[in-house]
This record gives C-alpha cells, structure tokens and sequence, in this order.
C-alpha cells in the first residue's frame, strides 16, 4: 500500500515509520523538515500541515493518510496549533480524494466510570492543554462524513520510558482503557505503530474511536 504519514519525526512518527517501511509499504514520511532515507521504499518530504493546499498536493494518490502531528508539548499555544493543524489535515486528506485516515489523540478523552479522564483532578496539568484539544477535535472529526476516518486513543501509559519495545502484543478497546491483570494501561511507541499498521492492513475501525494495550 502507499501510505502518507504526518508527523513522521516525532516519537510516534519513528515507530510507524519503522514499521510501514519494514512491513514493505511504500511511506511518504512529511514533516516539517526532510531527511535522507535509505530505504527504496521510504521517501521524506517537508511541509507545513497547515498549508492545505501543499499537503493535499502530496496526499494524493495514496491509499490511507496517518496522522501523528503534535506541535510538541512544550509549545505554549498547543491548543490552538493542534486544533488548527488537526482540521488543516482533515481537509486537505478531503481534497486530495484520499478516503481512509487515522488520526492519533491523546488518552484524556478515554472514559472511566463515565468520566473522561481529562476532567480528573489528577490527570497532569502539564499536558492538559494538549489532551483538551485532542478531545475537542475528536467531537469534530465525529461529526465527518465523508471520510473513512478513525481516531486512535493510545494507552493512558504511553511514552518514551516504556521500554517493552516491539512484542507485537496488544488488546483493542474502544472508548475505555484496556487494563491489563496489574491495572495498568500501557503499550510501547513500538506497538502502537503494529496497531495501527495492522489497521491499515485489516481495517476494523470506521467513524470510531479505538484504543489498544497490553
């Protein structure tokens, strides 16, 4: 398949990039500066996301978009850059006739006892910008059409430090966490980009919002 992948940098953009050209995809890798590949089936290009119609100009002609942008999570107006960026994707995968794309949010809009876990009062302030405007976005995507769109929600344990690397492992879930026998909700950078590989593969998830741990 030729799979267009935004954010293809960042932590996540590593693992998925790793793992689409290994699994032998062809992968455009866009961000915001290129890099060199040595891979015959790998190609980096630089963009500005929230360049409409540039990114749609590169999006075309491929089978699925993934979408990873973060505008980093030190960057004081994450909020509004995320929100922007996210619905500047949205719509140039929409212009470019591509139909298929897997946006990547935060865990904060997962539900536990009917609560979502951005509203805790322990849920860290450092981040609740960003996992505000992840939620935010995930009513908007809901309300798409005409995409065959999902939107990914990883482990509330999901970051550099968790070092299980690739086990190929995971459980799906949908709008609660998967917890596994110690109560955690975990999954490696690694294994969120076999989740999201296999989802490509085998789709299972459209118009939905999904979630997957050890």
């Amino acid at each position: 398949m030729k799979i267009a992948l935004i954010g293809a940098t960042g932590f996540l953009g590593k693992s998925l990039t790793n793992e689409l050209s290994n699994r032998k995809h062809e992968v455009t890798a866009i961000s915001r500066t290129a890099q060199e590949s040595d891979k015959d089936n790998l190609k980096y290009v630089a963009t500005d996301v929230y360049n409409i119609e540039a990114l749609s100009a590169i999006l075309k002609g491929h089978d699925a978009v993934i979408s990873a942008f973060n505008p980093g999570w030190t960057n004081p107006n994450i909020s509004a850059d995320f929100l922007k960026g996210a619905k500047a994707i949205q719509e140039a995968v929409k212009l470019s006739g591509v139909k298929r794309l897997i946006t990547i949010g935060g865990a904060g809009s997962l539900y536990i006892d009917g609560k979502q876990l951005v509203d805790g009062p322990d849920f860290p302030a450092d981040i609740k910008p960003g996992a505000t405007a992840a939620r935010e976005y995930l009513d908007i995507i809901k309300e798409e059409k005409d995409l065959d769109w999902a939107f990914f929600s990883p482990a509330i344990e999901m970051h550099p430090g968790i070092t299980t690397g690739r086990t190929g492992k995971y459980r799906l879930g949908t709008d609660n966490p998967v917890f596994n026998e110690e109560g955690r909700s975990l999954l490696s950078g690694e294994d969120v980009a076999v989740v999201l590989a296999d989802e490509i593969e085998n789709p299972k998830h459209h118009q939905v919002r999904f979630t997957a741990a050890y």
